[in-house]
């Protein structure tokens, strides 16, 4: 990999000269021309953003999205950005019928790149052998599969991930949680790893395994890597280090670093917030490589990778006894055998007041541990409410619920053989507590 910057020089020259002949426009005079285009058997609709059209052919980019259901709106300030450095922009509503935050095709959203793709190189402000794809985020999966099947001019990736989708959320919620003061590893591991392998085998992330390297392999084109050095969305460092390795073949590709940005290059001072502007430098970067292309594809660079507190480990199989419908009977025996006691006990026994509470705090244990996956899952890990002693606050209160449970359910085993009716239930009750013992042992509820 050649690390020369000589190139980087040039593209800084090219990008003050351009500066010097292409006036910034406001953007109430760009142009920002509705339009509609067919993709397969749907009519997707957008629209086209640029300098104020002067019969010029420029270079041009199908701007794909990131990830949710979202439309041309989310992209526009970067359009409007490349727009002042004088390159047209297509931008566009995803096809959210067959996408949701459990449901989601990069193939099908590939094609509908490629359409988009097919349709500016119709339009009259776009030179059709310099118009190219530009992806963000989950964009930087699905525009490197659209340019395998099509013939891009060249491919401009944001934010792109190296690995899976599912190994980049189980980093970032360990960058997350982290920040927010959790220190315990039962929790880390509970959140990064149990849950997230056992939410990926119930089709919770979907595409959880998509892989971006055949695609990147395949390229022959200029390729441009952009990354922020303080993204804790998805670990840039094991990015470019796998970018580097697939794009090896790969005669032209500049990788660059923005120190001081977030995932999608926006300006941020700590990783964790995010400023209400575009890195700097970052639209004049993307500007001056694509003018640059005219004269040529550049010979590869790239930055020094940036660093990353820890790299994204691999996660494991499950095992069988770990396996979505294995957790699913051991929570239903739990539902049962604590919920059991107190729906079949027709009147309080006196000496039984154990069996009630070994009951009720069982219950409130399942609970508090539902509560909290899905505090996490709803957002993403990102806000998980007080945090004492390393742990969050609901989940501290959850582990203390699950010793009282087995603390009551001693004191009900030793009331069991004394009862002369309803051994069956206390038995039963008994039976789910013993049971709770390796499930919280598994689940980080019983460990420090």
């Amino acid at each position: 990999m050649l690390r020369t910057r000589r190139p980087a020089i040039l593209l800084a020259v090219l990008g003050i000269l351009l500066s010097l002949l292409v006036t910034p426009a406001q953007a109430d005079q760009l142009q920002n021309e509705p339009i509609s285009f067919p993709s397969g058997a749907k009519t997707l609709h957008g629209s086209i953003v640029g300098p104020p059209p002067d019969g010029v052919r420029r270079p041009a980019m199908v701007l794909v999205h990131g990830s949710g259901r979202v439309t041309r709106e989310k992209v526009r300030r970067e359009a409007e950005a490349f727009a002042a450095q004088g390159v047209v922009s297509l931008i566009y509503d995803k096809d959210v019928s067959a996408y949701s935050t459990v449901s989601r095709d990069f193939s099908a959203l590939a094609d509908d790149a490629v359409a988009a793709l097919a349709y500016l190189r119709t339009r009259p402000e776009a030179d059709p052998a310099r118009t190219g794809l530009w992806g963000l985020s989950e964009g930087a999966w699905v525009a490197p599969l659209a340019a395998t099947r099509s013939d891009p001019a060249f491919l401009v990736v944001v934010g792109g991930n190296g690995v899976s989708p599912v190994r980049a959320q189980s980093w970032s919620y360990r960058r997350w949680l982290g920040h927010q003061g959790v220190t315990s590893d039962a929790v880390l591991d509970l959140v990064s790893s149990t849950a997230t392998r056992i939410a990926a085998e119930a089709g919770m992330f979907p595409e959880a395994d998509f892989d971006p390297v055949p695609s990147l392999e395949r390229l022959r084109l200029p390729v441009l890597g952009i990354w922020g050095g303080k993204d804790n969305q998805s670990p840039p460092g094991d990015a470019t280090a796998v970018y580097a390795r697939a794009l090896a073949a790969n005669p032209s590709y500049t990788m660059r670093v923005f120190p001081d940005a977030h995932h999608a290059l926006i300006r941020t001072t700590t990783g964790f917030d995010r400023l209400d502007a575009l890195a700097p430098g970052y639209p004049e970067l993307v500007g001056s490589w694509v003018h640059g292309l005219g004269a040529g594809a550049p010979p590869s660079t790239s930055d020094t990778p940036p660093a990353q507190a820890e790299p994204a480990p691999p996660l494991t199989p499950l095992a069988w006894w770990e396996s979505l419908w294995g957790q699913a009977v051991a929570l239903l025996a739990l539902v049962v055998a604590f919920a059991g006691y107190p729906l079949t006990a027709r009147r309080r026994r006196p000496g039984l007041a154990a069996a009630r509470w070994t009951s009720a705090a069982g219950l409130l244990t399942l609970t508090g541990f539902f509560a909290f996956l899905v505090t996490v899952v709803l957002s993403n890990g990102q806000e998980v409410g007080p945090v004492v002693a390393g742990r969050p606050l609901l989940w501290l209160v959850t582990q203390l619920l699950a010793i009282g449970a087995l603390v009551a359910a001693g004191f009900t085993a030793m009331a069991w053989r004394r009862s002369g009716t309803g051994r069956i239930r206390l038995g039963l009750l008994l039976g789910g507590a013993v049971l709770l013992v390796p499930w919280g042992l598994y689940w980080g509820l019983l460990l420090p």
